[in-house]
């Protein structure tokens, strides 16, 4: 029995449709809606501002933008004024990014670690409205605070998540944030050792493990077709394995397949290109990394992630009807 689920939405949707689907999510019960925020196509803050107006309860994350290319009194500002839209509805998701993209334009993710922490602490202290000057080697600011004029003057219940990967992020996750966007594209056992990690980094900060929410990404694919369900699948995960190699290590992925896949896609892939590679994604992949089939079969997918510590399933639609997929896993429904 899955108690909550999200929904995450990227670029394959016009953004007038995924409003239509934010508030269908929202009147079947859904808890949240995750904007992603990835390649050079969707910035996350505009959809989320939009997801956020045009709702009354669901909650609005962005999942996950970078600490690279936001000032630390932008980023503050930014969910400030989220929030003001959509008080105590709001979710800081924040990630390390990758390369090659970040490396393109120019960011030298030197010292991820330290650059996180610095971001999380300092973004925590602007949103509790204090007046903060911190010199660290990432962040420097000089007795800034956020400058409300009109609106609410008290700090913010914005909780930030870190969109973590690898061993020693998700530690630091553990210690300093409230949770942990899981990941997706990799199998449900591989929580095992996140929540290990979670757990260690949560006890240099005299916390438990149940003090950090715990949602995540799960590439879903629903169709009553099942070959059809798995075929979309397929393309997506041609892509993802080509161009975010960490992810395709954290699945557990043979490297000559990854090798072989980006020997044939280009940056960015082509649609041609997507299919000449597909075939090298072999289906028991696809059904031990995503929730993919019919109803039935994907219900049961992303029950194994619950029962390995996944606290709130992210159904990332990768096709098809998105709102069977709604449908599917709307808590009414018994999923």
């Amino acid at each position: 029995m899955v108690n909550k689920v999200a929904l995450y939405l990227q670029d394959a949707h016009d953004l007038r449709v995924g409003l239509d689907y934010v508030r269908y999510a929202e009147q079947k019960g859904f808890d949240a809606v995750w904007q992603a925020e990835s390649r050079l196509v969707r910035d996350a803050i505009v959809p989320m501002a939009a997801y956020a107006a045009v709702t009354e309860k669901i909650r609005v994350g962005s999942g996950v933008i970078n600490n690279w290319t936001r000032n630390i009194g932008l980023l503050a500002a930014t969910f400030l004024t989220l929030d003001d839209l959509a008080p105590d509805r709001i979710i800081c998701g924040i990630g390390a990014w990758w390369d090659p993209l970040a490396k393109n334009v120019g960011i030298d993710r030197r010292k991820p670690l330290l650059a996180m922490r610095e971001t999380v602490i300092i973004l925590r202290r602007l949103l509790n409205m204090e007046r903060v000057t911190y010199h660290g080697e990432f962040v420097h600011v000089d007795g800034i605070e956020l400058d409300v004029v009109h609106g609410r003057k008290e700090p913010r219940n914005v909780p930030i998540y870190i969109g973590a990967t690898g061993d020693l992020m998700m530690e630091l996750t553990g210690e300093i944030a409230d949770g942990a966007v899981m990941n997706y594209c990799v199998p449900p056992e591989y929580n095992e050792k996140a929540l290990e990690l979670l757990s260690k980094g949560a006890t240099k900060a005299g916390r438990r493990l149940d003090d950090i929410d715990r949602p995540q990404l799960i590439v879903c694919s629903v169709d009553l077709d099942h070959d059809k369900a798995i075929d979309t699948t397929r393309e997506l995960l041609t892509q993802y394995l080509a161009q975010q190699p960490h992810i395709a290590k954290a699945s557990g992925v043979s490297m000559d397949v990854v090798g072989e896949i980006q020997s044939i896609l280009g940056w960015p892939a082509t649609h041609e290109q997507i299919q000449k590679a597909k075939h090298l994604v072999p289906e028991d992949l696809i059904l031990r990394i995503t929730a993919s089939g019919t109803p039935d079969e994907a219900r049961s997918k992303v029950a194994e992630y619950v029962r390995n510590g996944c606290t709130c399933p992210i159904l990332y639609p990768v096709g098809g009807d998105v709102k069977l997929l709604i449908d599917t896993f709307a808590p009414s429904s018994g999923a």
